[in-house]
């Protein structure tokens, strides 16, 4: 692999309900045309892993915007504007669809796009991505990394901002997904795991899911006690790989 220098920045775009969002925002120093990836980050916020994961996307090939899904909770540290919405029980989904549109849009009108847009996310942004799949236009590849409540046994996790599991919303799944996940979670289970892929069989949907042993949630993330760099280094490959069939050709060195 021949990787790439890159451009780093953090942005605005149209947001939610006429917001202004702000997001961080990664390209490959490239003269080709390349697809794009929304990154949504997990639960505990836009911190600094949200923004590795958005410098390896364009490291290998991809743009990417990382909007701060938090950022409403301002002023303050990325971490204090997670604690505040965290403790108001996190974002409505209808916010967030909103959000990853308005970044989507953003990722379409930049010199360097293809026209091609991924969604991707992990934890909470892994529930999100499959959602995004299911709810909006326009997107041409899901990843889901180990996206909790996809499927939910639990009544009371459903709520007046999460009022559906995206589950349910699968027959409207048009782009190709990708799941990761690994073994020893609980949430998703592996019983989890297994009833979302059952649905996406029966359903005729173009997926792929891949189980990695010997890890649980959060595996890709270097700064984590969770993480597992042989399973996260396979796990990353096989995106890679799904994402430059789906919205490549990745950018090349030049």
């Amino acid at each position: 692999m021949s990787y790439l220098g890159m451009v780093t920045k953090i942005v605005s775009f149209d947001a939610h309900g006429g917001a202004r969002g702000q997001a961080y925002y990664a390209e490959p120093a490239t003269s080709q045309k390349v697809g794009g990836v929304v990154l949504i980050h997990h639960m505990p916020g836009w911190d600094d892993w949200t923004q590795e994961a958005a410098r390896k996307l364009a490291h290998h090939g991809f743009a990417c915007i990382a909007p701060h899904l938090y950022c409403r909770e301002l002023p303050g540290s990325p971490d204090d504007c997670s604690a505040r919405a965290r403790a108001k029980g996190g974002v409505s989904d209808d916010q967030v669809m909103g959000d990853v549109e308005g970044a989507m849009a953003f990722l379409r009108a930049q010199g360097v796009s293809n026209g091609k847009v991924a969604v991707m996310g992990f934890c909470s942004g892994g529930r999100q991505a499959y959602l995004a799949g299911c709810r909006l236009e326009g997107l041409d590849a899901v990843v889901d990394c180990w996206g909790g409540n996809v499927v939910v046994d639990d009544p009371a996790d459903l709520t007046p901002e999460r009022p559906v599991a995206p589950i349910d919303l699968t027959k409207n799944l048009t782009a190709p997904l990708i799941g990761i996940f690994g073994n020893e979670d609980k949430r998703p289970s592996p019983d989890q795991v297994n009833r979302t892929e059952q649905v996406l069989k029966d359903l005729g949907k173009t997926y792929e899911f891949h189980r990695f042993d010997g890890v649980g949630h959060g595996f890709f993330a270097s700064e984590r006690p969770a993480y597992k760099p042989e399973q996260a280094t396979e796990g990353w490959k096989r995106v890679y790989a799904f994402l430059d069939t789906h919205i490549g050709p990745r950018a090349k060195a030049e």
